[in-house]
């Protein structure tokens, strides 16, 4: 979507910051109204392109398919900033949460490395506690 057709269907301008910064256009919930707006109604920002000025929103899953070791959840990148999203917090938020250290909540989101097992037991009781909503996929071990 062209910026241009976003500001007919809004009746009012973008603010300067939507046209040179990126980050005006993130999936956060905390001191954003813009981004609560499109995630209030299940959608996120797929990207951004500020030389074309153009936006790309996705609907935003509600329940994800995760894979099992056991009885324990293998929480990946997504998954982690999607339970974050949901809760509505900052990775450091998250991070105290779980007693682990805000880079430690990022990396797990990028993919640099996936949780310990203990983190990942830590990570579905407080997704259970947040009621977040995922099935377990068919590849269980």
């Amino acid at each position: 979507m062209q910026f241009s057709e976003l500001e007919i269907l809004l009746g009012t301008g973008l603010p300067g910051s939507a046209r040179t910064r990126v980050g005006w256009w993130s999936n956060r919930s905390k001191g954003a109204v813009q981004a609560a707006a499109w995630m209030d109604a299940g959608y996120h920002v797929r990207s951004v392109d500020l030389a074309a000025e153009a936006v790309q929103f996705e609907k935003a899953q509600l329940t994800y398919v995760v894979e099992k070791s056991g009885d324990t959840v293998l929480w990946n990148g997504g998954m982690i900033k999607a339970l974050r999203q949901h809760m509505g917090l900052s990775q450091g938020e998250l991070a105290d949460e779980l007693g682990v250290r805000q880079q430690t909540v990022s990396e797990w989101e990028t993919g640099a490395y996936e949780p310990s097992r203990a983190s990942s037991k830590h990570l579905g009781l407080v997704a259970e506690r947040a009621g977040f909503a995922y099935e377990v996929g068919a590849n269980q071990s």
